[in-house]
Formats: C-alpha cells, structure tokens, sequence
C-alpha cells in the first residue's frame, strides 16, 4: 500500500464521500492499491476491470462509437470510464486508467501512451469542465512498470482533485481528526 492510496482513504473518509475504479491497463492494481489500506472499506465502493474494449461500451457505457474510431486508449474514452463507473457504482467520485503496457502498440498508439481520468462533484474551484479531468501519460519502463506509474499517476489526479476542493473548515476538522496536524 502507498501513502498516496493511504491519504486519498484518510481524505475520502473525512469528506464522507465514497470512490469507484475502473480499470483496463492497471487490470485491478488501482483497487487493490486502494483496498490495502486498513479502512478503505468505508469509502470504496468497488471497481469495474474492463479489459477488453466492448466491456468499456457494455459496462461503463463509453460510446461504442468513440471507441471503434478511435480505440480504447483515448483521453475520451478515459473520461467516460471514470463518469460511467462513478455511476454504475454510485460513488461520489470515479477514476479510471486506460493504455499500452505493451510488449505491442495498441490501436495506433505506442507503448507507454495512458490516459488517466477523475470524474467527481467539482465545484467551480476545481476549474475542470464538465466534471472531469484527463491526463495524458507518455511512460517508458517495462509493462510492470508502466502499469504500477499509471496506479500512482491516477491516485495523484485524484489526491490533487481532492485537495483543491477541500475547503478551510473540512482542512480544519481533518486537523482535529488526526491529531493536529
């Protein structure tokens, strides 16, 4: 478990507010990044693994469309994952990974292309259109480690998300919660 996945349980915990994963890429290892950490059980709501690229229109509801012009490895397509599992699964909060691990390139798009997204309750603050935000990655490494800098680069978006929205009175009583600090 990491500290990035420790804070996002601690910060999710304090909002009262509940996550979703989806994943393809990272083939489970965001939610069990997540569900490593004591506790993670009062804000994780579950996760969807879509591998194969029709289980993203069927379970997630990424238009079937986008997919067959563009492929599963779209920053859009990442969108729409993170929106169609913080539905499917009622969560406040959804995030979702999608990319080439590699050995081979994938839809056009080379190895190490990922698309990381956050889809949540933004407040104007947050300065994300539409309620949501995409990353675009261009990672180098071996498969295994392409897949563990997506599970880090995903749970960063959304720490960073989570951070800029927790106002002075929600910092205020996280204070009081752990101790003052």
């Amino acid at each position: 478990m990491s500290s990035r996945a420790t804070e996002l349980v601690r910060l999710l915990t304090v909002r009262g507010e509940t996550l979703a994963v989806a994943e393809s890429l990272t083939g489970g290892l965001v939610a069990a990044e997540i569900t490593g950490v004591p506790g993670a059980s009062r804000v994780f709501r579950g996760s969807i693994t879509a591998y194969a690229t029709e289980l993203k229109h069927q379970l997630l509801g990424v238009d079937a469309t986008l997919l067959a012009q563009r492929g599963a490895v779209d920053p859009q397509v990442a969108g729409q994952m993170a929106a169609g599992v913080r539905k499917a699964l009622g969560a406040d909060w959804g995030i979702a990974t999608t990319g080439v691990a590699g050995p081979d390139p994938q839809d056009g798009k080379p190895v190490g292309t990922v698309f990381v997204a956050v889809d949540g309750p933004f407040t104007a603050r947050s300065g994300s259109a539409g309620g949501g935000k995409v990353e675009g990655l261009r990672l180098n490494g071996s498969r295994a480690e392409i897949r563990m800098e997506s599970v880090r680069s995903v749970l960063a978006v959304l720490l960073e998300q989570l951070a800029g929205e927790q106002t002075g009175n929600e910092r205020a009583q996280d204070t009081e919660r752990n101790g003052g600090f």
